[in-house]
């Protein structure tokens, strides 16, 4: 029995296999930890910020998300697939995370100088005074910031799997902010002291991973033109096709804060905080299963294997996602509050949509953590054409209508990515690098 253990444990396909037991007992119980955690901040916030302060929120955090998109452009994208082909040399991935945090820094001014403008005219539409917005802006920008810099420093932890010290990071920021949230909003329920106790933990944070960061990767090293033009060609390819989802990713919120009431806002950013399960899997999809991918050797029947292997676990992910959502749709709604309880229909259809959100967005970063980028004229094209196709056919006046138009529009993303995955794996030459 003893020799037959050994045996075991000797393997090379146990030890990967353990490698990854780990790796996934790990994060996955450290972002139920942190969804968990950041649940109870929503409902806290969804539940003591008065209708009028909610739908402000939501509108903020909406164009946060916008921002955030914008600024990036595919820059943290370019950083992964330049450093998966780097990512055991200390000194030069720190060259590409340095070229990468260059680029940001512009790409963060152009974003806000675009995106403020249009928060403040919105703020202003659902009547929040001049000094409201302005304080709701002055709220926003640490927390854009910060975001920014936390997703290009967790890069070369994640290259080298080193996810637990970034799995306790994340429970510390949950964790403060569930604090800081629970108490202030008692005492001043307005949305400004909300954005502002949520992004402030990310100071923090960004301290504890820049240490981890430099671990390995040379935080000191200077840009590399080099990196800088293959990033930039990522950029280029990926931006276009950013701009577009900054506005088709947040279409329902778009939609109903211009044509809808600011109670309609309010609903869709309180069903908009319920797929907590989506956002912990993308958050283990991001750390795990992306860098793997990244790094797999550039063997066609290899890199088709682990492509369908991830595809299959994607689908049965998401029909279990579903499922529960229809089994506990009572419950679910119940937790938002009275004045949402009448909205099940809307919830199932959204979280439906979601899910094949969800799936064809994370068929699109299979792709360009590898470097490959469908051209924007392609995508942008078929994308705009999906929308125009589903507003001829869907009534869009309601909620539940905007939410029919978004699974419509995610199955041509989702079929349009898959098959673009799978003509550039077809035509991958063994010895590419």
């Amino acid at each position: 029995m003893k020799a037959v253990l050994s045996q075991l444990t000797n393997n090379p396909s146990y030890a990967k296999l353990w490698h990854w037991i780990k790796l996934v007992s790990i994060t996955g119980t450290a972002q139920v930890t942190v969804q968990a955690i950041g649940f109870i901040s929503g409902i806290l916030v969804i539940r003591l910020l008065p209708t009028q302060e909610y739908a402000l929120y939501t509108l903020a955090n909406t164009m946060l998300g916008t921002m955030t998109v914008l600024a990036d452009g595919g820059i943290s994208t370019g950083v992964m697939a330049k450093g998966g082909k780097v990512w055991q040399d200390r000194q030069r991935l720190g060259e590409v995370l340095a070229t990468g945090f260059n680029l940001r820094k512009k790409f963060a001014v152009v974003s806000l100088c675009i995106a403020l403008p249009i928060l403040v005219y919105l703020l202003h539409h659902h009547d929040a005074s001049w000094t409201m917005s302005i304080l709701i802006v002055l709220a926003l920008i640490p927390a854009f910031f910060t975001s920014l810099s936390g997703t290009l420093l967790e890069i070369a932890p994640k290259l080298h799997q080193e996810v637990a010290p970034l799995q306790k990071i994340q429970v510390g920021v949950a964790l403060s902010r569930l604090v800081l949230l629970s108490l202030s909003i008692f005492t001043f329920p307005v949305t400004f002291i909300a954005i502002l106790s949520a992004g402030l933990p990310q100071i923090w944070a960004n301290r504890r991973i820049r240490k981890i960061s430099s671990v390995f990767a040379d935080t000191t090293q200077a840009i590399n033109l080099t990196d800088q033009k293959e990033i930039l060609y990522m950029v280029k390819r990926l931006l276009p096709e950013a701009i577009y989802y900054c506005v088709s990713g947040q279409l329902t919120i778009w939609l109903i804060s211009i044509y809808g009431s600011t109670a309609g806002v309010a609903q869709a950013g309180a069903l908009g905080r319920l797929p907590v399960a989506l956002t912990l899997f993308t958050v283990l999809f991001g750390s795990l299963v992306l860098p793997f991918f990244s790094r797999t050797p550039a063997v066609k029947t290899i890199v088709l294997q682990q492509y369908l292997k991830i595809q299959a676990g994607l689908v049965v992910l998401g029909l279990c996602i579903v499922g529960g959502v229809v089994l506990f749709s009572g419950p679910i709604l119940t937790i938002l509050g009275p004045q949402y309880t009448g909205l099940t229909s809307e919830l199932i259809i959204m979280m439906v949509g979601s899910t094949i959100s969800f799936i064809a967005t994370s068929s699109f970063f299979l792709c360009t953590c590898r470097g490959w980028v469908i051209n924007p004229a392609i995508s942008i094209t078929i994308s705009i054409g999906a929308i125009i196709a589903g507003v001829s056919i869907i009534d869009v006046s309601t909620l539940k209508g905007i939410f029919w138009l978004n699974i419509f529009t995610s199955i041509v993303h989702l079929i349009m990515h898959l098959a673009y995955g799978i003509h550039r794996i077809v035509t991958i030459k063994n010895d590419a690098n």
